[in-house]
């Protein structure tokens, strides 16, 4: 089982920075691909960066030059930099990570993959 706690949430002013984290916890062997989506009312969860294990990163395109994805693999906890907050960015942000956890020696050892996600933060940006 692998857990994602996130953290960094909160309600700004147009045009100032948060801060986003979602660390890792459990039994992590290796993480791939990891990932932030945000879900306003009433709409679907869109992808809003994505940063893979060789650190290669996207973007969607409404957040391009204002948001910066990274990770410190030795915490297995990724960051979300968020820049010149617009009120459209404000949403409920959810991290995900992908990759493979061990099993116990009790449940034959070795390893199996994951996918998880955080409970999500809010994020509200007034204008």
């Amino acid at each position: 089982q692998v857990q994602l706690v996130e953290s960094g949430g909160g309600l700004v002013q147009a045009g100032e920075s948060l801060r986003l984290s979602c660390a890792a916890s459990g039994r992590v062997f290796s993480i791939n691909v990891m990932g932030w989506y945000r879900q306003a009312p009433g709409k679907q969860r869109d992808l809003v960066a994505s940063i893979t294990g060789g650190s290669s990163t996207n973007y969607a395109d409404s957040v391009k030059g204002r948001f910066s994805i990274s990770r410190d693999n030795a915490k297995n906890t990724m960051y979300l930099q968020m820049d010149n907050l617009e009120p459209e960015d404000t949403a409920v942000y959810y991290c995900n990570m992908g990759g493979l956890s061990s099993r116990p020696l009790y449940s034959g050892g070795g390893y199996q993959p994951f996918d998880s996600w955080g409970q999500g933060t809010q994020v509200t940006v007034s204008s």
